[in-house]
């Protein structure tokens, strides 16, 4: 299997190949380790809030990063999570959905009907990122488009990270595999 692309660049002379591999961050984010905290806006029940990870301090927390509102792939798991949101909260788990799209942009699509590709009603939190700093932080930052790698990190309730797992872009996940994690 390919693990990089390449770009064939020719002259007259002589044909080569160059090896271009996508950047990404390599992050703070380590098992065992404590998680990067990060305070930031985000919709909450259709509302502007600032969140921050210590609000969750007590709970488990999946945190999960997609990388742009309005696609394809994007809503059919943000909206699978969503819906089984209540699984979770039996559980103790909180879940958090972040991208490096705007709150404005996340108020936007959650406020676009289903049928029309909007999220619809959200019984998550969406996290907005602007700064990509969370993305950084966590190691799942695509330089250079500046967009978020599908990241999922659990975290306990003494804030450890005790798991990761960055899929590439066109990658989605499935609720259930992160339910039995928990």
């Amino acid at each position: 299997m390919q693990r990089y692309r390449t770009k064939s660049s020719s002259s007259s002379q002589n044909s080569t190949k160059k090896k271009i591999i996508p950047k990404m961050t390599s992050g703070q984010a380590k098992i065992g380790k404590l998680a990067p905290e990060f305070t930031t806006d985000a919709v909450v029940d259709s509302d502007f809030k600032t969140v921050s990870l210590s609000d969750y301090k007590g709970k488990y927390v999946v945190l999960f990063f997609y990388p742009l509102d309005f696609t394809f792939v994007c809503p059919t798991e943000i909206i699978a999570f969503s819906e089984r949101s209540g699984d979770f909260t039996k559980i103790n788990v909180q879940l958090l959905a972040c991208s490096t799209d705007s709150k404005f942009s996340h108020f936007e699509w959650i406020n676009k009907p289903r049928k029309e590709g909007g999220l619809g009603e959200m019984k998550i939190p969406v996290l907005s990122d602007r700064n990509m700093k969370i993305a950084r932080d966590y190691g799942v930052l695509k330089e250079d488009e500046g967009i978020a790698y599908r990241g999922l990190f659990i975290i306990d309730p003494k804030g450890i990270l005790r798991q990761i797992t960055i899929n590439d872009l066109p990658v989605g996940r499935s609720v259930d595999e992160v339910i039995f994690r928990n």
